[in-house]
């Protein structure tokens, strides 16, 4: 399989959706590892397997009926798969394996299988002391857009995913690419004040336009670079719509972007720009502090 994606829009080939198929059941919230979940398996409200399934199948079918091929991770029993953002990244033509929290690190069984055609020269390893996950790595034409963790950050939050060594080992192994962090707010304990990843409060698309919950990220210095940047094509979401998971979306050709029902004021400014807007229902995956974006793993997308 030949690898390549330079941006978040270009149109969408080939992408691996995550499985609910075997996710183990509900955690204990000492088994959990975001704030989000933690809320739900102590409200009784945590997903059903059955109900996640569901949803990840009818965004299935919505991508297939776009002509979009789509794989499924291989069954690892007991382990939640759904969120195959996080495994990998594929910037250009490499896959980044991404090196997560260790009660996560499993995953990436389940993928494996689906790129054995990948040469091994393009598939990228983190070294030891690098952490990256893959919902902080955007690939922005000639950019890659990271959301990290500051040293003192990131050994204090479970919820910092990336850290700050990422960024030098991305730019030695992309010299040809700028990469540009943004430091994220983290709560271990407040869904509403924790950017899990930067595709939790930034959605880029391909017109200019991007959704963006600023307090997602932490420094003023990154917030006001993302509003002088994208000027009056940024729609700004607050602290109950980013818990929402509204600013993770996934465009499948540069006109035509997933979002949810649910999503009114979004979806309606992204017709208003002139996209064409496909909504699916998933909803009771968001519990889980993830959506469109988290759920799906890009590994073609061409201009």
């Amino acid at each position: 399989m030949k690898l390549r994606a330079v941006n978040e829009w270009d149109a969408l080939r080939t992408v691996v959706v995550g499985t609910a198929q075997s996710m183990g059941g509900i955690p204990t919230v000492e088994e959990s590892y975001d704030p989000k979940s933690k809320e739900h398996i102590l409200a009784g409200t945590f997903p059903l397997e059955a109900d996640c399934a569901d949803e990840l199948d009818g965004l299935v079918r919505l991508l297939e009926s776009q002509d979009v091929r789509v794989l499924r991770p291989q069954n690892v029993p007991d382990l939640n798969q759904i969120f195959a953002r996080d495994v990998g990244a594929v910037v250009d033509d490499r896959v980044i394996i991404t090196r997560m929290i260790s009660d996560r690190a499993e995953e990436w069984e389940g993928i494996a299988p689906l790129l054995e055609s990948v040469p091994d020269r393009h598939q990228l390893n983190p070294p030891a002391g690098v952490r990256v996950e893959g919902g902080d790595v955007m690939p922005m034409n000639g950019e890659i857009w990271v959301g990290y963790s500051a040293p003192d950050q990131f050994s204090t939050f479970t919820t910092s995913r990336t850290n700050q060594a990422a960024l030098d080992w991305l730019s030695d192994q992309y010299p040809d690419w700028n990469v540009r962090g943004f430091q994220l707010s983290k709560s271990d304990v407040d869904p509403r004040a924790n950017a899990l990843h930067l595709d939790c409060c930034l959605s880029v698309l391909s017109g200019g336009h991007a959704i963006f919950h600023p307090a997602g990220l932490r420094l003023e210095e990154d917030r006001a670079w993302v509003r002088e940047r994208f000027g009056a094509n940024l729609l700004e979401v607050d602290a109950q719509q980013m818990y929402d998971m509204q600013c993770n979306l996934i465009s499948i050709t540069p006109q035509d972007v997933v979002s949810c029902p649910t999503f009114d004021r979004v979806n309606a400014q992204l017709q208003a720009w002139g996209y064409n807007v496909f909504t699916t229902p998933l909803q009771e995956t968001a519990k889980m502090e993830g959506l469109l974006r988290c759920v799906t793993l890009p590994l073609q997308r061409h201009a």
